[in-house]
């Protein structure tokens, strides 16, 4: 099991890529949260098995159609992961 944070910089607002996060998560069995941040950047924290969390950082790094991705920057995750996959609200 591995549990991370991300923060992706880029084109990644008004272009859907948190609902794509969703769906790719959902899709791979993960558990975690996504959010756009005030700066631009979208943050996430997930968790599940080591390749489905691998995979999903590797589809952030393309993201959906539209957005442009400049970065993706992980870190271990320490807080609280809720079942299931959801959007928090703008930080």
């Amino acid at each position: 099991m591995k549990t991370l944070h991300a923060r992706v910089t880029g084109n990644v607002q008004g272009v859907g890529f948190r609902v794509f996060v969703v769906g790719e998560a959902r899709k791979r069995g993960l558990h975690g949260w996504v959010r756009n941040r005030r700066d631009g950047s979208v943050e996430l924290a997930v968790s599940g098995e080591d390749q489905a969390v691998d995979a999903l950082i590797a589809a952030c790094r393309k993201g959906p159609p539209g957005a442009s991705v400049r970065s993706v920057e992980t870190d271990d995750h320490t807080g609280p992961i809720s079942e299931g996959f959801i959007t928090l609200p703008t930080k």
